[in-house]
């Protein structure tokens, strides 16, 4: 599998302040009912059973970072982005529960 490069959400924050996003997606891949508990905005929600047939909702040429709960699924799924042929992915290391801790602490966590 290829190596996903990692951001914490502080590194994300850094590289992508808020409102100067536009070339970035923040892939969300948890199941709705964790999207209903917690959720960013500006994200694009797509379960990590769906992605592979939804690719065609990702762009190749801006940068992809994937979230989840904790960093594992989204792991997973930015390692198959680069192996389908995307070249800037990132995983969100420690997820939106990493997001709660370091970014904003109205973000529930569970």
């Amino acid at each position: 599998m290829p190596d996903v490069p990692e951001l914490t959400p502080t590194e994300f924050c850094g590289r992508w302040p808020e409102g100067q996003r536009e070339d970035v997606t923040l892939l969300d891949v948890r199941e709705a009912a964790e999207i209903e508990t917690a959720s960013l905005p500006d994200t694009l929600n797509i379960p990590m059973k769906e992605v592979a047939g939804r690719l065609h909702e990702l762009s190749r040429e801006g940068s992809v970072v994937v979230m989840c709960h904790g960093g594992g699924r989204s792991r997973r799924v930015a390692e198959f982005l680069l192996a389908s042929g995307f070249s800037h992915v990132f995983n969100l290391s420690g997820g939106i529960d990493a997001w709660s801790r370091e970014i904003d602490s109205s973000v529930p966590r569970y």
